[in-house]
């Protein structure tokens, strides 16, 4: 349950044309749902910090939770944010999946005497975890969108800028939201980014997709645009620089003619032909260009006169809306860090660049791989790293630790624990809650069906994880159910169960349903979370202490003698049955085996050697990559991990991370 409701803009909301013009246009289903949500506020809830890494005087942030819930806690906590850059689903319709790679065993003597070889990517053995389901119900995606939207305009600085980062599937519906919650006056433009070439086709039926669309919105009149510039070519230079003075400085020129006639540029100089709009510049200014040999005089009185621009000053050419230069992430780019949909730093930095400066905060509230993140650190920026995804939170940690950042890893206590992320804990509700079957009959709004003796078919409701607003049972999602799914079921229908995440009040919430008589279908609440607690198992480890007598550093070692993770091993067998379903003579059969200590499913060891409960400090810590190099306190190397972690104290916690992500501490 929230602490409390944090107002999404100043309260009340007045002068606000909450979905006014977007429903006039679309008249979309589930408009007035969120505009009673938007009434009710941003549901804030304790915030629990995990782990800092380094002194964090910055404050910087990274939040595992959802956008909403983030920014309520920053409003509370009066953080604004100055430039926001969002890469959110795309409603696309798809699937995205992670590779999952089987590390080197390090009790493999082998393997040890091959460490200064290079393992060919194709030798590795991996298998593919479903990472985020792109599949959304357009008026759903809407719906969350805006709040989602609502929410960060609440916590933008009033000179603040954000950038949103979608394709064709919905780019279209959410320009005309940004143009009624930011205003049509502060769309300062939309970007295109070609990503790729596009020269072959996409499908039989249509052409290769080669672009995304970036929507870049500022919150008010007064916004940061700095210039930035792309280097020119050696071929533009040869062709543009063609002039050079008595000193040998190359140069070309550019015209100097006003758009529009005013009286201060309308002038004569040294008699040379006006233009017949005037001059671009005062003779203040053109007397001063003179006087620093910037002009380009012409050899007739006819001709107009010219600024220099020498090569040696010159910046580039200053970009446009049209962003062709950036390339997408390809082959063995030092940048991937296996994650679907990572972008490019070289994209960030320029957003980054454009509309930011040193020292402000920079947000992203989808923050997927960390790449915004990573670029603020590196740019000097203060940062804001938002996502829902226990991976997104992993690997934007390890790669921010890898790059020197400071930070906290903070996590949003709203009551629900996910399998890994949302759409793992989806797939895996219908195995968890008893009787659960798929009912082609009802509408998609219902999870599946409960079958009872006395009361027949029994619909389910289940909210969907990875849509904030339906994460929390009010009113306005009870009188949804009430008023438009419960009239549409069949008339047999006697009974519905309903499970919530949370919930603003349950007394509140039942008394509203005795209240309302409407229907006179049963409903039953029940709490989801009573399901959750038993989705995650934890991992098996055993290990033994040693101390280290082998140099002059002493301190101790942790030893890994056994680990066991059940749900790798299934994911595991899971994957050798349909490969061995899909082989062929061709294409022989070759299942993935794991040794019987198990270290070949280790990705990542850390050590708190500070305290044995509370926020994790982790004093010592080991990554293994999928080659089986071992990144040590995020320094890279090319050694193969020995099945330890060295630590200089004595240990009191261990923290062992499987190649799927799932985090196990023991007391040591």
């Amino acid at each position: 349950m929230p602490i409390k409701y944090v107002p999404f803009i100043p309260e009340p909301i007045e002068g606000q044309a909450v979905l006014g013009n977007f429903n006039r246009i679309l008249k979309y289903k589930g408009a007035n749902d969120v505009t009673m949500t938007l009434q009710r506020g941003m549901p804030l809830y304790e915030m629990e910090k995990q782990e800092t890494v380094g002194e964090n005087p910055d404050g910087n942030m990274v939040i595992h939770g959802e956008c909403v819930s983030a920014c309520a806690y920053l409003k509370e906590k009066d953080i604004q944010v100055d430039l926001v850059y969002i890469d959110p689903p795309f409603a696309s319709g798809a699937d995205y999946a992670k590779k999952v790679f089987i590390r080197r065993n390090p009790k493999v003597a082998e393997a040890i005497t091959q460490a200064e070889q290079e393992l060919d990517i194709d030798e590795l053995k991996d298998f593919e975890e479903k990472m985020y389901g792109d599949v959304w119900d357009k008026e759903k995606y809407l719906n969350w969108m805006y709040e989602n939207l609502m929410a960060i305009k609440s916590i933008m600085s009033e000179t603040a800028t954000i950038f949103v980062h979608l394709d064709y599937h919905i780019g279209a519906y959410v320009k005309i939201l940004l143009d009624e919650i930011f205003g049509e006056a502060n769309c300062i433009n939309e970007i295109v980014w070609r990503r790729k070439g596009g020269t072959a086709l996409g499908t039989m039926n249509s052409l290769s997709v080669a672009y995304d669309n970036i929507f870049w919105y500022a919150k008010s009149s007064e916004y940061i645009i700095n210039p930035v510039y792309t280097e020119a070519s050696e071929e533009y230079i040869n062709q543009q620089f063609k002039y050079a003075d008595e000193d040998g400085r190359r140069y070309m020129i550019t015209v100097m003619r006003s758009p529009n006639p005013r009286p201060n540029l309308m002038y004569d100089y040294k008699g040379y032909k006006m233009p017949p709009n005037g001059w671009a510049i005062t003779r203040d200014k053109m007397e001063e260009l003179d006087r620093l040999g910037y002009l380009h005089f012409p050899d007739s009185k006819d001709k107009q006169i010219y600024k220099k621009i020498y090569l040696d000053e010159y910046q580039g050419q200053a970009i446009n809306n049209l962003w062709t230069d950036i390339s997408t992430l390809k082959g063995s780019n030092s940048e991937i860090v296996n994650y679907a949909t990572q972008k490019p730093e070289e994209l960030l930095e320029r957003v980054l660049t454009l509309s930011s400066n040193e020292n402000m905060i920079v947000a992203d509230f989808f923050g997927g791989s960390g790449v915004t993140a990573a670029v603020a650190a590196k740019l000097g920026r203060r940062f804001i790293h938002c996502d829902i995804g226990l991976n997104s939170i992993q690997t934007t940690r390890d790669r921010l630790k890898a790059d020197g950042a400071e930070f906290d890893v903070l996590e949003i206590k709203d009551g629900v624990q996910l399998y890994r992320n949302p759409v793992q804990t989806m797939d895996k509700i219908k195995s968890l809650i008893p009787g659960l079957k798929n009912e082609d009959s009802l509408d998609p709004f219902w999870e599946g069906a409960i079958s009872e003796s006395k009361l027949g078919t029994v619909p389910v409701y289940v909210p969907n994880l990875m849509d904030s607003s339906s994460k929390l049972l009010d009113k306005v999602t009870m009188s949804r159910i009430i008023h438009q799914a419960i009239p549409d079921l069949d008339s047999n229908i006697k009974k519905v169960i309903v499970y919530y995440i949370d919930i603003t009040d349950k007394g509140e919430i039942m008394q509203f349903i005795k209240e309302d008589d409407s229907t006179t279908v049963e409903i039953e609440l029940r709490d989801l979370k009573t399901v959750l607690d038993d989705v995650i198992i934890g991992d098996y480890a055993e290990f033994h202490i040693e101390e280290n007598h082998n140099d002059l550093f002493g301190g101790y070692f942790v030893v890994i003698d056994r680990f066991i993770s059940d749900r790798v091993l299934s994911k595991i067998s899971e994957f050798n049955q349909k490969a061995f379903l899909n082989s062929s003579t061709k294409k022989p059969y070759q299942p993935i085996e794991i040794s019987e200590d198990g270290l070949e499913l280790i990705e990542f060891l850390s050590v708190d050697c500070t305290a044995t409960e509370g926020e994790w400090h982790s004093d010592s810590e080991i990554k293994i990559d999928k080659n089986g190099y071992v990144i040590v306190n995020g320094n890279k190397t090319k050694d193969f991990w020995d099945g330890k972690i060295r630590c200089d104290k004595k240990p009191l916690r261990l923290k062992i991370r499987n190649i799927c992500g799932d985090e196990t501490v023991w007391e040591v």
